[in-house]
């Protein structure tokens, strides 16, 4: 009975865990559109920096905002997070053995920012995903947290194992993704002993790490991956749930963009009077993307309990012009950096 019981526990997950917060196609967009509204709004954007840097690179326009959006695109199929069978001590970055690699990896975890509590263990302002600590969850969130109980975090050969004091690293995710995404935060391998408990960075941190990576060495990948910070515009990831129709109002924020305009030219220019600017000279974009993330908790709840269209138009027009909007914003801010 226990054997059926968690293995239907696991094609539920499979069939109905999201991958993504927004659609993959959908943080492609959102680049590709900002690029557009910088180039239709030279005199109040940085386009001609932006159109120097990309010639500088050896691409067009048009190119330059491929690739970035490509990099916002490729942040959801990242294979950087992998854990640990408790029992087993088998290492995966996927349900079953990658099993269900296509349709979510285990990277998905650091991609929320949770604006319904304050401070995190590790010392942000906000923190990430964290099991224990959610204060709405459903179905997919329960059905992971009994797939995963008990599993622990890959640190390579770092000493966490399995019950039976066995262990097959496949990586080193606390060494390296943790670390990457600690940002001047304390973390400890005691936090990520247990799915059920653990305190994942939030978003903003790995949006950081990937501009500082831009700004270090420059490159329009690194930049797109930094974009991927749009997702704090998601309002599933900034209350912080895997369930309450997350993985249907994301398919809906990709059916009805072009044919519900959610990315109105005269909507995308509210939404940046919106944001406060980052000074040029400033290196932290987290104050910026923290404004995104409580723009879509204040105003994109109702998401989370009504499918009605209605309701998905209004909020649609809301977030999807400022997630656009940010990304003008840290585009600006990147080009500039560039000139300093």
């Amino acid at each position: 009975m226990k054997l059926i019981a968690v293995a239907s526990v696991f094609a539920a997950l499979l069939v109905t865990q999201p991958a993504q917060a927004f659609k993959q196609a959908t943080h492609k967009r959102f680049v590709l559109d900002a690029v557009s509204y910088m180039q239709a709004h030279p005199e109040t954007t940085e386009f001609a920096a932006l159109q120097a840097l990309a010639t500088a690179a050896g691409y067009t326009v048009a190119q330059f905002a491929e690739v970035l959006g490509q990099g916002a695109y490729d942040v959801d199929d990242f294979q950087d997070t992998y854990f640990c069978g408790a029992i087993t001590g088998n290492c995966t970055y996927a349900p079953v053995f990658n099993a269900g690699a296509s349709l979510v990896n285990y990277t998905s975890y650091w991609h929320f920012q949770n604006h319904t509590r304050g401070p995190d263990v590790h010392g942000n302002d906000l923190g990430g995903y964290n099991y224990e600590l959610l204060t709405v969850w459903g179905d997919i969130d329960n059905l992971a947290a009994t797939w995963l109980v008990g599993d622990y975090m890959d640190d390579g050969p770092g000493g966490m194992t399995g019950w039976w004091s066995n262990d097959s690293p496949e990586y080193d995710t606390y060494g390296v993704t943790e670390a990457n995404y600690r940002q001047g935060t304390t973390s400890s391998k005691s936090m990520y002993d247990d799915f059920e408990e653990m305190p994942f960075q939030p978003l903003d941190n790995l949006a950081q790490y990937w501009y500082d990576q831009f700004i270090a060495t420059p490159t329009a990948q690194s930049l797109g991956f930094a974009l991927h910070a749009t997702d704090l515009l998601q309002p599933h990831h900034v209350w912080t749930t895997s369930a309450l129709n997350h993985s249907g109002w994301e398919g809906w924020v990709e059916d009805y963009y072009d044919s519900e305009n959610l990315a109105d030219e005269a909507l995308i220019t509210q939404a940046l009077a919106d944001f406060t600017p980052l000074s040029p000279s400033a290196t932290d974009i987290r104050p910026l993307l923290t404004q995104g993330g409580a723009l879509a908790y204040a105003n994109g709840g109702i998401v989370l309990s009504s499918t009605d269209q209605t309701d998905r138009v209004q909020v649609g027009q809301v977030v999807v012009p400022h997630a656009i909007a940010m990304v003008v914003h840290l585009l600006n801010h990147a080009v500039v950096q560039m000139t300093l």
